[in-house]
């Protein structure tokens, strides 16, 4: 990968780094990961490296970045057991090599901890615990490292998708640009929770209007486009995208998409969503039918048109992220242990035949070490 820079009479070719990637992992037996990894990305070519051990830890499921500091975070189960039997959340100081130092970890404030993020100012983390359906905010402290609960909130209820929604199952945590609202989707209550943030005591406030989704739709994920006036749900149960228009924390339903294309009667499940960095295209993952649907998106209304269903390379895409280019995807296989690497067209937002599979064990979140966040 090369950059030129023009002087007169001669011209000269410098390097560009490679991209760090950062994958969390099931650290079940009969996965053989040990933690969290690293691999290196070539978004000249689209070369993935072999990931190697980062960080032992175990089921980093879900991974985020710190704002300013070169600290990664990790939602999984402690190195020591927490008294209430709680999962973590851990801290990893990134060094100049790429490599990963463990920090220290804290209680989750609940079971199951699945899916993390840290506010703007960097003072504060968010965690989903979907085994006991609590989410949680944390004290970030000086060096980034996690310290006591802010806010520890447990929702009731269920829903009609049973066994799946036998209670709440926050799936997901989610801070706006302005700091000042947290989203958390819930896939056994159907609704993506919003609540009023205050970043300068990491606490939560008033529970806004939620977003309704349809009975037993199962929301997991979300993602909004760079200006928030769009936001996409992903519903896991019934594969399907909900749109609704943004302001302020405030939500107004337009309509779903489906994930899947027509006709298809196997057993499936939507995984992750993410709007392209030019705005015109989202993208989500079905785990069954083991594909991408790639949308385009009006950027007038917001709302998706299909474009294509492209296979994902492997069995079961957990999670994918487009790289900071826009010109790749990179998609976890959690169930064939490998991350396929697809070309990206912006223009069309088509996605391009996947390269051979990369060999990586149970992938489930893929995180660029910078640009991404």
């Amino acid at each position: 990968m090369t950059r030129q820079l023009a002087f007169t009479g001669f011209m000269l070719i410098l390097p560009l780094p490679a991209i760090p990637v950062f994958i969390g992992t099931n650290t079940h037996k009969d996965s053989g990961s040990k933690g969290i990894y690293r691999a290196e990305f070539d978004s000249a070519t689209g070369g993935l490296s072999v990931p190697e051990l980062a960080a032992e830890y175990q089921n980093p499921g879900f991974l985020a970045l710190h704002p300013s500091l070169p600290v990664l975070y990790a939602c999984g189960q402690p190195k020591i057991p927490f008294p209430d039997q709680s999962h973590s959340v851990a801290a990893f100081r990134i060094g100049t090599d790429h490599g990963l130092t463990w920090l220290a970890d804290a209680s989750s404030g609940g079971k199951g901890a699945c899916h993390v993020a840290v506010d703007a100012s960097g003072r504060t983390l968010a965690v989903a615990n979907y085994g006991d359906g609590s989410f949680a905010t944390l004290r970030l402290e000086e060096g980034g490292l996690p310290g006591e609960l802010a806010t520890l909130i447990s929702n009731k209820g269920s829903g009609p998708n049973l066994p799946r929604q036998d209670g709440p199952h926050a799936h997901g945590v989610y801070f706006d640009r302005a700091n000042q609202h947290l989203f958390m989707p819930d896939l056994g209550l159907d609704q993506v929770f919003v609540y009023r943030f205050d970043p300068g005591s990491s606490k939560l406030g008033e529970c806004r209007p939620s977003i309704i989704t349809a009975a037993g739709a199962g929301p997991r994920h979300l993602t909004f486009s760079a200006d928030e006036t769009s936001c996409y749900v992903l519903n896991e149960l019934d594969n399907s995208i909900l749109i609704a228009a943004h302001s302020a924390g405030e939500f107004k339903v337009l309509g779903t998409v489906p994930t899947l294309p027509g006709g298809f009667a196997g057993k499936s499940t939507s995984a992750e969503i993410e709007v392209h960095p030019n705005g015109r295209f989202v993208y989500a993952s079905n785990r069954g039918h083991d594909s991408i649907a790639v949308y385009a998106r009006d950027p007038g209304t917001g709302m998706l048109a299909l474009l294509q269903h492209a296979p994902c390379g492997g069995k079961t895409p957990r999670h994918f992220k487009i790289d900071p280019t826009g010109k790749w995807l990179l998609c976890g296989n959690q169930a064939s242990n490998t991350i396929s690497v697809f070309p990206l067209d912006p223009n069309t937002g088509l996605l391009g035949l996947p390269g051979e599979p990369v060999p990586s064990p149970a992938p489930i979140c893929l995180l660029f070490a910078r640009g991404s966040e």
